[in-house]
């Protein structure tokens, strides 16, 4: 019995997705198993305490430093596990949704992943651009993550936002399941409370 050419390549054609389909599951499922929650990360800072200090490449050449910040702006340090991975790819959109809502609260964000610069460079290009620094916590691997408790035992860093203010003090720790994207209205009123001193 003769299959005919467009058949053949029908059935290959459903095979291939098939195959990407239960691919892309398992590689969400390598980013996102079971352990949603912060599993061995043990947090080393507090709200009240002076935010410690980095300095760290940028995607756009050049390097990054917390303090440059210092009564100019308050920051939201956002720490994200993997660049190109489902939920990241969706937080750091809607903070470009959220820039003039940022903006207008004297704030900006800078978004902080243990990868290193060349694949964050390609990621944010993929998603568009975003107007606000990304910079790799790539080597020494997870540094700034692990002083501020955030380093997970694979090697990311877990998903939180820390909001310092303009005198570099932390008032706000948010650190959330690593498969749910942080939600930008809460961020805009942990912003609102700083403008309330």
């Amino acid at each position: 019995m003769r299959v005919g050419r467009k058949f053949l390549s029908a059935v290959i054609l459903g095979l291939c997705a098939t195959a990407f389909v239960i691919g892309a599951a398992q590689a969400v499922n390598v980013f996102y198993g079971e352990a949603k929650k912060p599993i061995d990360s043990e947090l080393k800072v507090a709200v009240g305490q002076e935010a410690p200090d980095f300095t760290l490449p940028s995607i756009l050449g050049g390097k990054v430093t917390l303090s440059d910040f210092r009564g100019r702006k308050h920051v939201v340090l956002s720490f994200v596990p993997a660049a190109f991975t489902p939920v990241c790819s969706e937080q750091f959109p809607a903070y470009n949704l959220g820039r003039e809502m940022i903006e207008a609260r004297g704030a900006v964000v800078i978004g902080i992943t243990t990868d290193n610069v060349p694949s964050l460079f390609a990621w944010c290009r993929e998603m568009g651009g975003v107007w606000f620094p990304v910079v790799s916590d790539f080597f020494p691997h997870g540094a700034t993550a692990a002083r501020y408790g955030l380093l997970r035992g694979d090697g990311t860093s877990e998903r939180a936002e820390i909001i310092v203010d303009k005198n570099g003090i932390i008032r706000t720790i948010m650190v959330h399941e690593i498969d749910k994207q942080p939600d930008l209205e809460t961020l805009i009123k942990e912003l609102d409370k700083l403008q309330e001193n």
